[in-house]
């Protein structure tokens, strides 16, 4: 048995990779395993013999901007669409730090997804990993005490999470909206994996627009579209000038034919509501079979009500994440994500990617039960 060596960049890339280049199962990268709807493929036929190839307008497809003001309730002129939520993210980053000259930390509630950890890695701030309570929460008093001593101006929350699937409640989301308005500093909040709940639907504060907010979305994972790139921001007046300037420079638009064939399925479709109802069912479903079994194994499992994944803490005599990772895709072929990729403190936790047909997961399921029969002591 070899260990693979540590890489420099994302855990989830280069896990993903080796799945791409030598096959396997992938429950490593967010990839949806489920086709996009057929209705958006026939949209995208017949608009790419459209004279739509050039550059789109650089704040978005009209048509689309519409819609998605229509479905949120928000002004169009508050919309930016970009190219994924990974751009949205960075794009308000970069904006944020032009703004700050540099001077901030930034926070963000462990276990965190990579951007929120690398964006200050790469621009020269201080991140700090928030845990949260026994009760998967936070108290006010605290966080507020932390932010003011760190410094902190920005801070990153998502919900559902990634690669913790918490949605927080509207209550928490208000807190946090108006501690950020209270004590000065941005919050942006991440509603990528949006249409993917269990339970209550997650709020979302797009009637809570402030010049302290920032909210960044995608098609991406709601369409089972991760390769089109297509994604939002919405903002304040106050910002949206000065982010749609710096977006000129190093994102201008994002695909042109992309966008025509998105607003046209979305104005026939509801909004996608049919689609979404049966993939956030799909992935339930998937969600249920692979919780069930990790458990059996010995697996902890905190309450997830949302997202696309798993995150779990190994069983009893599993320390590392990494080696466990290279063990399980070196003998079953099944990629996961080390958890210490997420939080330095989450050695001994993993994460699955659940966005997969059963069949799939069942798969799956069968090689992680042998895999650890193998490695009993």
């Amino acid at each position: 048995m070899t260990l693979f060596k540590k890489p420099n960049g994302s855990y989830i890339s280069y896990f993903s990779n080796i799945v791409k280049l030598k096959g396997g199962i992938n429950l490593a990268q967010g990839i949806p395993g489920f086709d996009p709807p057929s209705e958006l493929i026939l949209r995208l036929k017949d608009v790419a013999d459209s004279n739509v190839h050039q550059y789109a307008p650089g704040v978005g497809n009209f048509h689309l901007l519409e819609l998605i003001a229509l479905q949120y309730k928000v002004s169009a002129s508050n919309l930016l669409i970009v190219q994924g939520a990974t751009e949205s993210l960075s794009l308000i980053y970069a904006y944020i730090n032009k703004l700050l000259k540099g001077n901030f930390a930034v926070l963000s509630f462990e276990p965190a997804y990579e951007s929120y950890l690398q964006l200050p890695k790469i621009f020269g701030q201080k991140f700090i990993h928030y845990p949260l309570n026994n009760e998967d929460s936070i108290s006010l008093e605290a966080l507020s005490k932390t932010i003011k001593e760190e410094g902190v101006r920005l801070v990153f929350v998502s919900s559902p999470g990634n690669p913790f699937g918490k949605i927080w409640s509207k209550h928490e989301v208000e807190w946090l909206i108006n501690l950020s308005e209270e004590i000065g500093f941005y919050l942006v909040f991440d509603a990528v994996y949006e249409q993917l709940y269990f339970g209550e639907q997650p709020y979302i504060p797009y009637d809570r627009l402030s010049p302290n907010l920032f909210i960044a979305n995608s098609f991406s994972k709601m369409l089972c579209i991760t390769g089109w790139r297509i994604g939002y921001l919405i903002s304040h007046n106050d910002h949206m000038e000065g982010i749609r300037s710096i977006h000129d420079y190093i994102g201008l638009c994002a695909p042109s034919l992309l966008q025509q064939a998105l607003a046209d399925y979305l104005r026939d479709s509801d909004f996608a509501k049919d689609f979404t109802s049966t993939f956030r069912s799909n992935v339930k479903n998937s969600f249920d079979v692979l919780v069930n079994t990790l458990k059996e194994i010995g697996f902890y499992i905190p309450p997830i009500h949302g997202g696309c994944f798993v995150w779990a803490k190994l069983p009893d005599g599993w320390t590392d994440g990494f080696e466990f990772a290279s063990q399980l895709y070196e003998e079953q072929q099944v990629a996961v994500i080390p958890g210490e990729h997420f939080s330095i403190s989450k050695k001994n936790w993993v994460r699955f990617n659940i966005a997969r047909p059963l069949s799939e997961i069942n798969a799956a399921c069968k090689a992680i039960k042998t895999f650890f029969e193998m490695h009993k002591s």
